[in-house]
């Protein structure tokens, strides 16, 4: 009937097909799921969901950004309950698989594909007393809605040729409103844009091609980087209080993104000494002496997969970026390095920029985001 949805299981050959569709597509659905979403505030101007205390006036010193702790993590919804049966193909022996993520595991599995511990955000202001308040979580437990509804729309946008409703999209509808983050398991995902600014003034920044087969969020799309999820070094319950830090898990995807590091780190006990380690110590040092500055510009939600991103800028001196990502690399374990004439410094500019945020270019909506509001503050973030 018109206006609502079957709920009808997929063979796995079926469920594959409209995975490829999703992955295809995903800049366009993007686009649609946030129309879906209504009216409501948008970051810069793109498809990014937010909230007017999401975005600081300006740029906030990651230093002012207070991280809270709750030890107790509330229910949330997680995409295992009957009412995500219609998304999850059918098993061999019968029976659909328990949860999405079991499903791309036997059946779609990307290279990279744990269910490590995150982060998961409750609350957030970057206006007034600026706070974060998080506690913890698995990486299974968002993306089997996130990824869920993200399937839910592609399959229907297949089957009504684009025409779509939330009356189509029963998963979708029990989200509600994708900001309300304490309804749901809303891991973070910290997203930097790296500048590196000549002593004129002018910058350039990294762009990455994430590989669909290496990764299971937004493959297929452009991304700032580096772009990794906010999570601990180990599961060791130490290890998620001594990572409780945005600027920890910056450095750790510096060294991964644009260098090329392991994941797996010499850890005691599960925790890593960053004190002993001579990149992360290089780095701090830069942002002591004011040569690197790290500020954050805003958060926001992708319409399309409820993927929830802590939006950071990174300006290093151009001499000082030389001197640490000398060996930057042109692939890594999530997708390529972009390059333009030979070059990974792609221009800082106002045309760049709207290219790559107008919807031309398969851009990930969270780095478009990021970009325009770059844009916006160059001149306190390049001064």
């Amino acid at each position: 009937m018109e206006g609502t949805a079957s709920p009808v299981t997929d063979s796995a050959e079926r469920w594959r097909q409209t995975r490829r569709v999703l992955n295809a597509n995903r800049q366009a659905l993007a686009a649609l799921a946030a129309r879906l979403h209504g009216d409501g505030p948008r970051v810069a101007s793109t498809d990014l969901l937010g909230r007017p205390d999401w975005i600081p006036a300006g740029p906030l010193d990651l230093a002012d950004l207070a991280l809270g702790w709750v030890a107790e993590p509330p229910p949330a919804a997680d995409g295992s309950a009957p009412g995500a049966a219609h998304v999850l193909p059918r098993q061999a022996a019968g029976g659909t698989y328990p949860t999405y993520a079991a499903a791309i595991a036997a059946l779609d599995r990307p290279a990279l594909f744990e269910n490590r511990v995150c982060y998961r955000l409750l609350d957030a202001t970057l206006a007034g007393a600026p706070r974060l308040s998080l506690t913890r979580a698995r990486y299974f437990d968002s993306m089997n809605l996130g990824h869920a509804v993200a399937h839910e729309l592609a399959a229907a946008w297949t089957a009504r040729g684009g025409s779509v409703s939330l009356a189509d999209l029963p998963l979708r509808s029990s989200v509600a409103d994708p900001c309300e983050l304490r309804r749901r398991s809303a891991i973070t995902a910290v997203t930097t844009l790296t500048l590196r600014r000549a002593p004129g003034g002018a910058a350039s920044f990294l762009l990455h091609w994430r590989d669909p087969a290496k990764v299971n969020h937004a493959g297929g799309l452009y991304q700032v980087m580096p772009a990794g999820i906010f999570q601990p070094v180990t599961d060791a319950p130490a290890a998620q209080r001594s990572d409780l830090s945005l600027w920890r898990c910056m450095t750790r995807e510096f060294s991964e993104e644009l260098l090329g590091g392991s994941e797996d780190y010499p850890t005691r006990d599960g925790v890593l000494d960053y004190g002993q380690w001579p990149f992360y110590r290089q780095l701090a040092a830069a942002r002591e002496a004011g040569t690197l500055r790290v500020s954050c510009l805003g958060l926001g939600v992708d319409p399309l997969t409820l993927a929830t991103d802590i939006l950071t800028v990174a300006v290093f001196d151009s001499d000082v970026f030389d001197q640490l990502f000398r060996d930057l690399v042109t692939l890594n374990a999530e997708g390529r390095v972009i390059t333009e004439g030979g070059s990974a410094a792609i221009p800082f500019t106002v045309g760049t920029v709207d290219r790559l945020t107008s919807g031309s270019e398969p851009m990930q909506t969270a780095g478009a985001a990021l970009l325009r509001l770059a844009w916006q503050h160059r001149r306190a973030l390049l001064t």
